[in-house]
Parts: C-alpha cells; structure tokens; sequence
C-alpha cells in the first residue's frame, strides 16, 4: 500500500504598492486566465469546498494615515466557492477522456494588519488537496499544494491583491499538472487499467512441495508420512494457492500471478501393501482434480474486468470459489469411487479427468 504523502508548496512574492480599485470594493473579482500549459493527464471534474472557516476571503485594513487603521471583511465576488470554480473551470480545459481530478479548497485567506510607519502588511494564502474521482463518492487522496505571498503597501494607498491571489491558483494548477506529469506511468494511483499474466509456480530445487507438472507425475517415493490408523490404502492432500506481484507498465497495472497446485510429500502416507499402479493412478487424480481448479481460477480471472479501484476484493473472490470446486470434487471423486475402489466408476473418471485436462491444454 502507498501512503499518502502530504507535499507542501510555498511562494514568497513581495507585491509593490500600486493604485487599484479591486481592495476598495465589497468584493474581490478574480479575473479568468487560461492555464499556460495543456493538462495531458487530467481534467477538473469538481471542485469543493474542504475549509475549516468560512468566513470571508479577505480582512483587509482601512484608515487614514495617523488614525487608528480599522478592518472589513471582503469575500470574492460571486462567494468564495462558486468563484474558485468558475476560475478553475475557466483556467483549465476539459478533456472527459482524461482522469478526472476532485480538487478540495482547504484555504483561501487574505489577512492585512498594520506596521510602523504607516504601512500595512498583508498574507495571502491557497490551499488546495487533489484527488482521483473514482466514482459513487470516492475519491483517492494524490497530493497538496499550500501557496503563500507576502505584500507591503502604504496605508492611504490600496493593493492590488487579485494578480497575487490569481497567480498562487495558478501555481496550484500547475503543480499538480507537473505531478501528474512526473507521476503518470509509474504510480498506481493513477493507473488506467489492469493486466493479469498468469504462471504456474514452480521450484528449483524440489523440497518438500511437489508443483503440479504432467512431466512431474506421483511415484511412490512422494509418500513420506507415517502410516496412521485409517481405513484408507493411501492419501495425499493436493492443495492450491497462489502469490501475485503488481508492476506498473505504462501506467496499467500488470499483476504477475504465479499460482500453486501442490502437495506436499511430508503428508502423504502409503501402506506397503497397496503400493501398485492402480492405487497410484488415483492418488494422482486427485492431484489432477487439484490441476482443474487452478486452471478453472485463471479463466474466471481472464473473463472478468477488473479495476484499478479494486482488483484484489474479485481474485481473492475466484480463489476462493475456485478452493471450493477443489474440495467438492475431491469429495464427489472419493465416495463415487468408493476411494477408488470401484474399478468401473474409477475408469470414468479417469476419462473425466483426462478429457478436462485436454480441453485446458494441460494434456
């Protein structure tokens, strides 16, 4: 798992004292600019509103110099949110065929005070966290952006705030385009599909596990248990499983999965006297009941369409099915072949078997 990573981005920017009507109204217009670059990974599909205070944008300090300097509360034109989505919507294209990205207004602030001398000293801040729209409300966390600028004006003379403010937006746009931009390819947030290649486990040398290969049938030589108290001739206990490693290609999301049909030589056990061809082949058959469920996992997995959102919740599901097939058919293979002791019946299922292994292409 990828945690999430909080990235931190800040501008100082001293602004020069300039006349400007845009302080001395009850609003701040933001003026629409069109990003200077074209997102090639993603597109804003909403922007919302994550702040912890909602008042308004800007405190700005009012007076004339030598008397004490007062503050109003100034918002942008049209309220904070809709004004901050309109900008965005306008500053950048929309392109469907993109990721589509939600983008979290943490803070948006302008706080003035005054200084020595007649000054007055302002802050402006922007905050934004980026999110993957992965529909029916969720969303992944990407990245963070924290934007500040630093400002001095004199006291009888406004500042001109909007330039400053529009252009930490736009630093905001252009650091999650550039992230975008360095991350695509290569994170699995930001994958665009999923790929499962398949192989069957093996290993060199052999240890305790045998792994199902039809160059690799049983001998008597793989029952190395002790004997119990049973009724039965022999057993064995074929079981399955599998281990899958993610890669990222190109921004799809390759799933190496090698999975395991195996049995382990430490628990099966034979009585001397049935050590014969017969007794053999249907011990064996049970290891290639074991073959069939595997095989029957990697077709449901090929046929089903997986998502980046959520790829592991459907394998581990057809595994899980596929284990149940497994210890179904070894049950039904048993008490029909009484253990194999029904000659007929076991010749059946011989031909059951060999017939589901050619259609597989094990055989």
């Amino acid at each position: 798992m990828i945690k999430p990573v909080a990235i931190f981005f800040c501008l100082a920017v001293v602004v020069c004292s300039a006349q400007s009507s845009s302080n001395q109204n009850d609003v701040i217009t933001l003026i629409d600019e069109r990003l200077p670059v074209t997102p090639g990974e993603f597109y804003v599909a909403n922007v919302l509103d994550a702040r912890t205070d909602s008042s308004p944008v800007a405190s700005l300090a009012t007076g004339t110099k030598g008397l004490p300097f007062k503050t109003r509360a100034v918002d942008l034109k049209g309220g904070t949110l809709a004004a901050v989505k309109k900008f965005i919507n306008n500053c950048v294209p929309r392109n469907a065929e993109l990721l589509p990205l939600i983008i979290k207004l943490k803070k948006i602030s302008v706080k003035e005070q005054a200084k020595e001398g007649g000054m007055v000293e302002g802050r402006i801040e922007v905050s934004f966290s980026f999110n993957l729209d992965k529909g029916e409300d969720d969303m992944i966390y990407l990245a963070k952006y924290n934007g500040n600028a630093v400002y001095n004006r004199d006291a009888v003379r406004a500042g001109d705030i909007e330039p400053t403010l529009r252009r930490l937006m736009i630093n905001g746009l252009l650091y999650i385009n550039n992230w975008m931009n360095t991350q695509s390819g290569a994170n699995i947030k930001l994958a665009r599909g999923v790929k499962v290649n398949f192989a069957d486990y093996a290993e060199t040398p052999e240890g305790d596990s045998i792994y199902y290969s039809v160059k690799r049938p049983l001998t008597w030589a793989d029952f190395q248990s002790k004997v119990p108290a049973s009724n039965y001739e022999a057993e064995v206990f074929p079981t399955l499983g599998y281990d899958e490693h993610t890669e990222i290609i190109n921004g799809i999301i390759n799933l190496h999965i090698a999975v395991k049909t195996c049995l382990p030589k430490s628990a099966s056990w034979v009585k001397a006297y049935s050590k014969n061809d017969y007794s053999l082949n249907h011990e064996q058959r049970h290891f290639d009941i074991a073959k069939i469920a595997s095989e029957h996992f990697k077709q449901t997995i090929k046929g089903r369409h997986l998502t980046t959102a959520n790829y592991d919740g459907p394998i581990n599901e057809e595994y899980l099915d596929a284990y149940r097939e497994m210890t179904n058919l070894q049950k039904q293979y048993d008490e029909e072949t009484v253990h194999g002791t029904h000659t007929l019946i076991q010749q059946q299922w011989n031909d059951r078997i060999d017939k589901e292994l050619k259609v597989l292409g094990i055989k």
